[in-house]
């Protein structure tokens, strides 16, 4: 009778020993945990992911030196406010309260106020807008050509509640790799009346005049 107890026990310990060691194999370093919860009948917590790390203004990867880290975002219909950051600083957005409805670059939308803005921009600046709502309607000739100067392609046939982002500079030689625009379009827009939101975010280069 006890050989017969004692045998059981070495089957046992014998059975118990080769699940423990099927499971690290099987399982690698979760074998001990199954092992835990095999007898406990506790459940272990998940490992939660690790969130992925972001950077100035939101972005996935830094920028590299001499770069500027920027996001934009267009205004969502007339509801949902644009956003403009630089830097990791929130320059516009409606958290701010400081949107308002057509083009907003340091919040001006009146055409007249526009000009005295744009025209005594000195070499080297660089210029963010982000549309909400309007931004074509009130544009005059001579705003549509200074943002084309600036190096806009969409400016010049750029429309009712159309959705635009932009990145320019004073004189820039070139047109600017910054820009986004989606037509207001009653076949394709997202929105009653609007088309979508754009966001466009990046890194962009250091001219002389604004290195530090």
């Amino acid at each position: 009778m006890r050989f017969a107890v004692a045998l059981r026990a070495i089957v046992l310990a014998l059975l118990l020993g080769f699940t423990w060691l099927l499971a690290n194999s099987m399982l690698g370093r979760d074998g001990n945990s199954f092992m835990r919860m095999l007898f406990s009948g506790e459940q272990e917590e998940p490992t939660p992911e690790p969130r992925p790390r972001k950077y100035k203004c939101g972005l996935s990867a830094p920028c590299p030196p001499k770069h500027l880290a920027f996001r934009l975002v267009s205004g969502a219909a007339n509801v949902i406010g644009p956003k403009i950051c630089l830097e990791d600083k929130i320059l516009v957005s409606s958290a701010k309260n400081n949107v308002g409805r057509g083009l907003n670059i340091a919040l001006v939308n009146d055409v007249s106020e526009l000009l005295k803005f744009l025209r005594p921009l000195h070499e080297g600046t660089l210029v963010f807008v982000a549309s909400f709502d309007d931004p074509g309607t009130k544009l005059n000739d001579e705003a549509r050509k200074l943002f084309m100067e600036l190096g806009s392609t969409a400016a010049k046939e750029l429309s009712s509640r159309d959705s635009w982002v932009f990145i320019g500079a004073k004189g820039i030689e070139n047109k600017s790799p910054f820009e986004q625009r989606v037509k207001n379009s009653k076949s394709s827009n997202k929105y009653e009346g609007w088309p979508e939101s754009l966001e466009m975010d990046g890194c962009i280069p250091l001219r002389a005049p604004l290195e530090t």
